[in-house]
């Protein structure tokens, strides 16, 4: 599978949108995931044993983590020192206008929950940054929206620390 990274954009503007066709393209695709479970999903503690993919979102970029399925479909030795959940995960550089491309390079195994993606700010922002990271974060959530998916916009005590 290829992920393809993206051009940041200048400090202090916000990321641009994604084109119409874009979207289009990638809900076509992303319509063959099953609707999500908000009981599976909504039980989840933290961002770290969240398995759908999920979005940082920072003042010039936003990161995608995605997890991919374990091959291994036996049960012995799952999660453990010879099969961590964190050597299956990727973390991918990509703007809100290249989104639409990179969830749909994500692998149908990769969305145990259905389409949901969970989404936060970054940890340790500057103040001076949280308006860009907040309406950056609201470009995310629209350009999701507008593909189907179902954003589960992540507590802020909840994530990974």
């Amino acid at each position: 599978m290829l992920f393809t990274g993206c051009k940041s954009a200048s400090a202090g503007t916000t990321i641009p949108t994604a084109s119409p066709q874009a979207v289009d393209s990638a809900r076509q695709q992303l319509d063959l995931i099953p609707p999500p479970s908000k009981s599976r999903y909504m039980t989840i503690p933290s961002l770290a044993e969240w398995e759908n993919p999920y979005l940082t979102v920072q003042e010039n970029m936003v990161t995608l983590h995605v997890t991919q399925a374990d091959g291994n479909t036996s049960e012995l030795g799952e999660g453990g020192m010879l099969r961590p959940v964190a050597a299956r995960r990727q973390d991918l550089t990509v703007s809100v206008s290249d989104l639409p491309a990179a969830l749909d390079a994500v692998p149908q195994d990769s969305w145990p929950y259905g389409r949901v993606v969970a989404i936060e700010e970054a940890h340790d922002t500057p103040t001076s940054a949280r308006p860009t990271v907040r309406r950056n974060v609201e470009a995310a959530i629209k350009t999701l929206g507008d593909m189907g998916v179902v954003v589960y916009e992540w507590p802020e005590a909840g994530g990974l620390r």
